[in-house]
């Protein structure tokens, strides 16, 4: 299911600038408190819920007013027990019920029905609490009406009606409280977002049991509009049309901000990759508003310019080295095949063999030089190997075993010599380069010491020859130069010893010696559990 919704997505989606990923998401923050008014229908369930609450409060205090003004209620004298009102449960806030998710949502309330008079009690208690009502509605703006048992309107709109088909009311006169929605016919939009707010058309109807003596005698019925929503958005319409201006504003300036920070320096480094690429401009400088990320990618992509223009000219080098070293050899085996094409009837049999010898020693020359440029490809593209740890004395003692018939090889490796973290193969090649070197060189004896010296070991390499002229030493370890080609030297042996050590993150060197030849060979120690 996810693959091919995958595939579909690379599919269709469009190739987006940095720059209009940057402006979406500014532009989505910037919605973000428009998305945030939408949303608020929680905070109005929030809202019409603290309303609910506060028409509960009323009706409560009024519904306890009206049974101690009562006609005929006996008024309690008893003094009320402190440590009742100490106890957790002496106080019970009643829970709200209204959700404007859940709730249903009543028609308007109908008009009072016909009835018989009503109880003169009831009419009595209205007229006792009516200055007390109509203080309570001047304050609250809620509309108070009391009705007797029966569910008759003795005080408020209707008055001299029945109520008592009402669902509310017939709660109330159960003795149990009860709120209910009801659509509001008087309802005229008074605001622009009014809209958006699904209470702004709805009443809270609270309906409340009057008790007298313990028995219910009448109820109270408190209706009211929730707290508006919208009505602070639209009176401060001008601060949020000024905060929506500065919100764009900001949002300009921070896409120039980006833009300059990140989506230019990219398009700079973007052409100048084309560039070198095609082996010409250069890398631009590090624009200073740039982000740091961003700089170091400049001076990466520096780094890396660099690293290729460096191995182009390698490689340029390279070639034409190689073309140097193939055409001699080459030259001597076409003069020799040509020389005997056209006089081998006319030669000696000492001529010819010698002409033989030299197309055979030139072709075991090609055949070297092949050889050591296979060698040499492997040592270039050699990676480094984790884990990769070795003793150095294994590899030396079978350099010795292997170079010691016609040159002496002598070791002076200590005991407790650490290991090194690169192959032994490598190690091994290493000393064997230098050993053969230093026979070339006319060399009799060879000395293989180590140390440790700070994280890494360094082997030394010396011989008793002749050692290494001045004018040779800034380029013993390029490619091709030799100083023994007449002995069969390709001239490779120094250069393929320094690419395998550069893979284990190793180095080679000539050092100054008191006779001979004295190279060091750097290895870093190998870490303890890796």
């Amino acid at each position: 299911m996810i693959q091919p919704l995958r595939a579909w997505l690379r599919t269709w989606w469009p190739a987006l600038r940095l720059r209009a990923i940057l402006l979406t998401v500014l532009l989505f923050a910037a919605a973000m408190p428009a998305i945030g008014a939408v949303f608020l229908r929680t905070y109005e369930n929030t809202l019409v819920r603290q309303t609910e609450a506060e028409l509960a409060s009323q009706g409560a205090a009024l519904a306890a007013a009206a049974g101690a003004l009562w006609p005929g209620a006996v008024r309690d004298t008893t003094p009320a027990d402190p440590d009742a009102r100490d106890d957790p449960g002496y106080y019970r806030p009643e829970a709200v019920s209204i959700d404007l998710r859940a709730s249903p949502v009543l028609p308007e309330r109908p008009g009072p029905a016909p009835a018989p008079p009503a109880d003169p009690q009831a009419v009595a208690a209205a007229d006792a609490l009516e200055p007390i009502l109509d203080q309570t509605s001047r304050s609250t703006l809620a509309s108070i009406l009391i009705v007797d048992r029966h569910g008759v309107v003795v005080r408020g709109l209707g008055q001299g009606g029945s109520l008592a088909a009402l669902p509310e009311i017939q709660a109330a006169l159960a003795g149990h409280s009860r709120t209910v929605l009801r659509r509001n016919g008087a309802y005229h939009p008074r605001y622009s977002f009014e809209w958006l707010s699904r209470a702004s058309a709805l009443r809270l109807h609270h309906a409340r049991a009057i008790r007298v003596n313990g028995q219910v005698v009448g109820a109270l019925l408190l209706s009211r509009s929730p707290r508006a929503l919208f009505r602070g958005v639209y009176q401060d319409r001008g601060k949020i049309l000024l905060g929506a201006g500065a919100t764009v504003l900001l949002m300009v300036l921070l896409s120039g901000l980006v833009s300059r920070g990140v989506t230019r320096p990219i398009e700079a480094l973007s052409a100048a990759t084309k560039g070198v690429a095609a082996g010409q401009g250069e890398v631009p400088e590090t624009p200073v508003t740039a982000a740091v990320e961003i700089r170091a990618l400049y001076q990466d992509f520096r780094v890396m310019a660099g690293a290729i223009a460096v191995r182009s000219r390698y490689l340029r080098d390279f070639a034409a080295a190689v073309s140097h070293e193939f055409k001699t050899p080459l030259a001597g085996i076409t003069g020799a095949v040509e020389l005997l094409d056209d006089h081998f009837a006319t030669m000696s049999p000492e001529e010819r063999h010698r002409f033989l010898g030299n197309i055979s020693a030139d072709s075991a020359r090609l055949s070297a030089l092949v050889g050591r440029l296979m060698d040499m490809a492997r040592a270039d593209m050699a990676m480094p190997q984790a884990g990769v740890v070795c003793a150095v004395a294994s590899p030396a003692r079978r350099v010795a075993d292997a170079q010691g018939r016609d040159i002496a090889v002598v070791l002076d490796l200590p005991d407790d010599l650490p290991q090194v973290a690169a192959p032994e193969a490598t190690v091994e090649t290493v000393l064997t380069t230098l050993v053969e070197n230093s026979r070339q060189a006319g060399a009799g004896r060879v000395w293989i010491s180590a140390l440790v010296m700070g994280e890494d070991v360094v082997l030394r390499v010396s011989d008793d020859g002749p050692g290494v002229p001045p004018a040779d030493r800034e380029r013993l370890f390029e490619p091709f130069f030799t100083s023994r080609r007449e002995a069969g030297g390709t001239g490779l042996g120094l250069s393929i010893a320094r690419s395998l050590l550069a893979a284990s993150s190793g180095r080679i060197g000539l050092v100054e010696g008191e006779a001979g030849a004295v190279f060091e060979v750097r290895l870093a120690t190998a870490r303890e559990g890796g």
